[in-house]
Formats: structure tokens, sequence, C-alpha cells
């Protein structure tokens, strides 16, 4: 009887060990753009442990953000829904300027607590959920720690670091550190210590770093190695070129911005060689991803350069170019073979709840008003995604002279919709990734089949549209 007992605890054990849910680390750079990186290309930029990173990961070569500014794709990433949905569509709480053409529409300054977040889920299975860094989706009553997360270190409101990136950080939700403490190690060092409580539990760690949101402050310990670095590079061609009423930089050529990235890599260096030290890393499934494109275009003010490039890709954050939506996405899975991998079906932002939740063995509700789309069968099989298109909807007015508008993908064509000129503007991504070629005269049924599709999507999720400016239009008469 006794060796019967015996036998019986060790196969639970045994069975114990076999099904022990997966971890995730989920990291998620601000205004990451997609030629920021090594991997993806910069030459000037420097990202060693993001480099190995992608040596053992699958690589999305077509991967976008749910929004082309922040608020809207946090949203859709934690929730797994289209922004318009959530009538979070503008960066909270946005602007609504009144010398312009067209009125906008209001938003949501927060995510609403009746939304399911990830790491609701994960919590209510039984996850330690920790955040830390950057949030931007509500004030006092609707920060993480009422979204899902047991620990909020650092997130609150602003968008962008209220102290700038030294200790003091002015910041309601982290007390300052040292003088001289740089923010990006110290969110770092919160996730680190944060590791080291999780015991034999599964954890949720969603670690959203500020940088490389403005302001641009460089980082003290490596600026002068991009300095001297910049000194020994030459760039062919014009700096800028216009955008609208902007200016997109053609050149990585800014050493604080540059520093700033180093130090980011180095700790992301840090948080995977703390995960392999505690025996976590190969457990865990970690996602490495920005919230928008590069800020690489700004309003032509007093001829201020946008402190990065993104090129080939057009425009950046703000645009729903390429340049303003296309990011990197490095998905590592548990107990993943290390074998690099590069994916070129086109994911977006709320594919993330979906997929989490697979992973993590938890099934969706069935009455969840899901958008994203699971992307197991791309990380366990290599295989396709079953989805038609991808679109967005960006009915407000960017500070890098974007004007309120709309674009879909469908297969390898792209549509965009400019309402302040109602026209339109069609892409062949195949062949023109750089988005130079307008096709939309020559193809105008395509034109028109999108365009429609479009309005069939935004009309389904009761999208709110941009009205006549009508003070504006009498001022300026016919």
């Amino acid at each position: 009887m006794k060796e019967t007992l015996t036998i019986s605890v060790l196969l639970l054990l045994l069975t114990s060990c076999s099904t022990k849910q997966q971890n995730f680390v989920f990291i998620l750079v601000d205004d990451l753009g997609y030629k920021d990186l090594g991997y993806t290309g910069s030459e000037y930029y420097e990202t060693p442990n993001i480099d190995k990173l992608s040596k053992a990961s699958i690589q999305f070569t077509q991967a976008y953000s749910s929004g082309s500014v922040c608020s809207p794709s946090r949203a859709a990433i934690l929730t797994g829904k289209h922004p318009i949905r959530l009538r979070i569509t503008d960066w909270i709480p946005g602007s609504r300027p009144k010398n312009q053409k067209l009125n906008t529409p209001t938003i949501l300054n927060e995510l609403p607590l009746e939304e399911t977040t990830i790491a609701d889920v994960l919590r209510d299975e039984g996850y330690n959920t920790f955040f830390a860094g950057k949030w931007h989706l509500g004030d006092k009553g609707f920060f993480p720690e009422r979204q899902g997360f047991e620990i909020n270190i650092g997130g609150h409101k602003r968008g962008s670091p209220p102290g700038g990136y030294y200790s003091p950080y002015k910041n309601p939700k982290l007390e300052d550190g040292p003088e001289g403490e740089y923010l990006t190690d110290r969110l770092t060092n919160e996730s680190i210590n944060f590791l080291d409580t999780v015991g034999q539990n599964p954890f949720f760690l969603y670690l959203s770093y500020y940088t490389v949101h403005t302001p641009i402050q460089p980082n003290k310990e490596y600026i002068d190695k991009f300095v001297k670095k910049l000194d020994s590079l030459s760039f062919d061609g014009p700096q800028t070129k216009p955008e609208g009423s902007g200016i997109t930089n053609l050149i990585q050529n800014n050493p604080a911005y540059a520093s700033m990235l180093f130090a980011l890599d180095q700790n992301i260096g840090r948080l995977i060689e703390k995960l392999k030290e505690k025996g976590l890393y190969e457990n865990t499934t970690i996602i490495f991803t920005s919230d928008n494109g590069g800020l690489s275009t700004l309003v032509n003010t007093y001829g201020q350069i946008a402190p990065t490039s993104v090129l080939p890709l057009r425009a950046g954050k703000g645009w729903l170019y390429e340049g303003g939506i296309r990011v990197p996405l490095l998905i590592k899975p548990a107990n993943y073979s290390g074998d690099p991998r590069i994916n070129a079906e086109r994911v977006i932002g709320h594919d993330f709840y979906p997929t989490i939740l697979k992973l993590a063995g938890i099934p969706l509700k069935k009455d969840a008003s899901i958008d994203g789309i699971d992307l197991t069968p791309i990380l366990r099989e290599d295989t396709g995604l079953e989805r038609k298109e991808l679109f967005w909807h960006y009915p407000h007015y960017h500070g890098s002279a974007w004007t309120p508008g709309a674009a879909i993908i469908q297969e390898n064509w792209k549509l965009i919709e400019f309402y302040e000129t109602n026209t339109i503007e069609l892409y062949d991504l195949s062949v023109d990734v750089s988005e130079k070629n307008d096709l939309s005269a020559e193809h105008p049924e395509m034109a028109k089949r999108l365009l429609n599709k479009l309005h069939e999507l935004q009309n389904s999720m009761n999208a709110e549209m941009p009205t006549i400016n009508e003070e504006l239009e009498g001022q300026l008469g016919d």
C-alpha cells in the first residue's frame, strides 16, 4: 500500500513538472523604429543583445502596431481589440486643434475597467503579474493595478517620463533613486528583483520601457562612444525630405538617441541573463516589440529634425505609411528549439492577447469580442494565418504632420484614405515598400474595392469620423 502511494505521488509530481505553465516576458519599447536595430539593418545604432535574441527567436518582418501612436496600440495589445472598438484612437488625451479643416472625434481618456486585459486573465489563473514602465492608459483609478497587474512600478497617466531619464523622476508611481540613476536601468532592476520573488509560480512580466520616447537625453555612460562613431561614418544624399507639411529624417546620426538604444540593449541583455540564471529562460515566452513606428517625421517648425530614420519605410510615428505602423517583432516561444526563423506573415498588436492565452492553455471566453488572431500556428508549425486584411483608423491630427485618415492592407495592396483632401493612395507593397508609386489611377477597380472594404470594416465597429470645421470654413470662404 505504501509503495503504491509512493508511486502515485511520483507520477503526480512528474505530471505536474511536464505540464508546468509557461511564463511570459513582454518587452514593449516606446517609439522604436523598424530600422533602429542591428538585426533590422542599422549601421549606426548598436544592439548586440537584441541581435542575439533575434537569432534564438522567430523574426517577423511584417509586424504592425495597432495604431501609429502609443495609447491605441497599448490598449489593443492588452485587450486583443481594435482601437476603434475601444474608442481609443489617439494618444491620451490627444489634441483637438481648432484651427484645422476638420473637427476630430473625442476619445476615451482611459482603458475602461470593464475591459478584460491579458493580466486580468493570467492573474485569475494563478499567474504573478508585474508591470514596469509606461502605461498611458488613464489617470488615477485606471492604473495597471486596476487592470490585472499585482505590481505596478512607474505606470501612470503620462506618456513621457515627467522628470526625464534621470532621477529625480517626478513619477507618482516610482520612487526616486540615487542621484544620476538612469530610468531604463531602474525599470530593469525592478523587473530583475521581481524575478527573485516568483518561486514556482508562473508569471507575466510586462516591461514597458519609456525609452526611446522624447525627451531625447543621452545616456552619459555611452554618449562618447556614439559621438566618436559618428565621426567615422559618411552619409550620401540629403538628410531630410518633405512629407506633407512635415520633414522626414533620412539619416540615423543622432548620438544621444544611439546611446539610449545601446543602454536599452544592455538592459535587455541583463534581463535575459537573469532569466537564465534563475533557470526560467527555457520555459518563458519572450515577446519584444514596439508600440508604433519610429519618430522620423515632424511638423516643419523651427527646422527641427526628428531623432531617427526608418528608411526604406516612408514617414514615421503618427503616419499610416509603413514607417508609422511597421515595427520590429521577435517572439522566442517557451522551450523553443533555438533555430532562428524569419516569417513574413502580416501580424498586428491585437494578436498578442489571443496568442498568449492560447500558449497559456487558457480558452477565450465565448462572448469576448476579440479582433486579434492567435499566432500559435506560426510559432509551433510555421504555417500561415487565415487573415484577409489589416486596417487602421486614425481620424486625428498629429505633431508628425499627419492629417486624419485611415488605411487598409489586403494581400500586397495597401490603400490610404485622407479625409481633409478626400483623396486616396494605392500601393503594391510587394514591389514598393517605400510607398513611392501611387497606383490608384492605374488600378481604379482595386482602389474602389479596398476603399469599400475599409468603410465596411469601419462601419462594423461604429468608427467615429471627423467632421467639417464649419467655423473655419466660413473664415476661408468658398
